[in-house]
């Protein structure tokens, strides 16, 4: 009985890895899909940035952590890891299911951020999209990210791109909610250690929610409008940053 009890538990368990996998396969497709026409649309506008420095230098950050993303990827599923800047002066950047991502030079630029600070930011992002944050709540949207807000509000309110006919994945799915405190702080931590895998310094975390909570004064960047930033998660932050950087000091001396 035991053993016939473990096969069938042991075939459930597979299938039921499958079928999640599957749908994860499913929900990343159909976010690159609304992610390209987005995309193509910002470019349209020619608000897509390519060739400043700022912009290059959140592709370098981008660049030197997806490797490391991609190991801490158990969704089953491979990521094709995407990265868009964009010309704006919106503090604001977010990510959907699959990896694709959009930053915005005003976040980079307004803020002064360094390198480990853009990190800081793009590790919360990859975190949201590898726990999958968006596909637990499918039925509040596919968008991820800091903002956690859906693509198409946000590039309609930023970028001036009509997001009205995209066919329905971005329109239909995503809704101006913001993810669970619970989701927002395994991000900070999975972030965290992801950045100083990529041989970020993981010390600049705290100082850069301390920096945006306080641009803009009682208004402060939209970015936080769903993403509160206070002691207690910086707290959090620095009760894991002698972890944090026992990992960013054993990477840096190899």
């Amino acid at each position: 009985m035991f053993k016939k009890s473990k096969k069938i538990f042991a075939v459930s368990f597979i299938v039921a890895t499958l079928a999640a996998c599957a749908d994860t396969a499913q929900i990343n497709q159909e976010a690159a899909s609304s992610y390209t026409q987005t995309i193509n649309q910002a470019r349209a506008k020619g608000v897509v940035d390519t060739s400043s420095a700022t912009s290059k230098r959140i592709q370098s950050v981008f660049n030197q952590m997806v490797p490391y993303a991609d190991k801490e990827n158990t969704t089953g599923v491979k990521f094709n890891w995407q990265l868009t800047v964009v010309k704006s002066n919106e503090l604001n950047a977010w990510a959907m299911p699959g990896g694709k991502m959009m930053f915005y030079t005003g976040l980079v630029d307004k803020l002064n951020l360094t390198n480990d600070e853009i990190a800081v930011v793009m590790g919360h992002e990859m975190a949201h999209a590898l726990q999958e944050h968006g596909k637990q709540s499918r039925n509040v949207g596919i968008m991820t990210g800091i903002l956690g807000a859906a693509a198409d509000i946000a590039a309609a309110a930023t970028l001036g791109v009509d997001t009205g006919g995209l066919g329905g994945t971005v329109a239909d799915l995503g809704v101006n909610k913001p993810f669970s405190r619970s989701n927002e702080t395994e991000a900070d931590e999975i972030g965290l250690f992801l950045m100083a895998k990529a041989g970020f310094n993981p010390q600049a975390a705290p100082q850069l929610w301390v920096k945006m909570q306080k641009a803009g004064g009682s208004n402060g960047p939209s970015l936080l409008s769903t993403h509160p930033s206070d002691a207690s998660r910086q707290e959090n932050l620095q009760r894991l940053m002698p972890e944090a950087l026992k990992i960013y000091k054993a990477r840096n001396s190899k």
